[in-house]
């Protein structure tokens, strides 16, 4: 039986036309075969707003308002991207379809690596919704965000191109004071978890789970071109940005 590698890029902070560039690049690579998984951080706290999302949704918050925002290539509602780990999957077609889908699936993985962490969370159920009318991400639930207790801790969103996957989420570590309405979990579970600590046991379980190989790697040189100019042409731009 054939090993599946996936590369695992050296973990980053960045900020967000970076961050979103660099997701996006993943992306690309995917449709031509390459299976990627990167975590990062952000170097400030970041309003996102999902691809589909009025600006108007951070402009009517003054606490939103004054912060730093990228819009991201995928679909949801505001995140504040502050004290977390960020994740990004990127699949080639051949990887991204399978019975179970990749959103319940990455959040499972992430379930049982926290839970070795001593962090107790469960699957949301189709029937909770939480605030489904939040501008927030984190204060909607969708089937299979991971939950402490009732609240949110880990959301994923995702876009497919040319039969390619790209999935990104985030597990919120601690409350920003930018968002202190948004616990995490230190505050729901009383667990001071640390990004490397984190991002180790999710490595740990991922391969456990999908039996793939997770080989280290860089960016690619080419790849490193084309994530600096959408950074700076795509995602830094008031057009993209603003779009909605």
């Amino acid at each position: 039986m054939e090993t599946i590698t996936c590369r695992l890029l050296p973990f980053s902070v960045a900020d967000g036309p970076h961050n979103m560039a660099a997701d996006e690049v993943l992306l690309h690579s995917a449709q031509t075969g390459q299976a990627s998984l990167r975590f990062y951080g952000w170097t400030q706290a970041t309003v996102s707003l999902g691809y589909f999302q009025s600006s108007t949704a951070r402009e009517m918050d003054p606490q939103l308002r004054a912060l730093s925002f990228v819009r991201r290539p995928t679909g949801g509602a505001t995140l504040v991207h502050h004290h977390e780990l960020t994740y990004a999957l990127a699949l080639p077609p051949t990887l991204s379809r399978q019975t179970e889908p990749w959103l319940v699936r990455m959040h499972r993985i992430i379930g049982l690596a926290l839970k070795r962490l001593g962090v107790d969370c469960r699957l949301a159920a189709e029937q909770e919704q939480g605030r489904a009318h939040s501008v927030f991400c984190f204060q909607q639930f969708t089937p299979g965000d991971l939950l402490v207790g009732g609240n949110k801790v880990a959301g994923s969103a995702q876009r497919r191109q040319k039969g390619a996957l790209l999935q990104h989420g985030a597990i919120l570590l601690k409350a920003s004071p930018e968002a202190p309405q948004l616990r995490g979990i230190l505050e729901l579970a009383g667990h001071r978890l640390s990004l490397e600590s984190c991002q180790d046991a999710i490595v740990q379980e991922f391969q456990r789970d999908t039996g793939w190989e997770l080989r280290e790697c860089p960016w690619a040189l080419a790849e490193t071109e084309v994530l600096t100019q959408l950074a700076i042409e795509k995602y830094s731009s008031a057009e993209w940005n603003n779009k909605r």
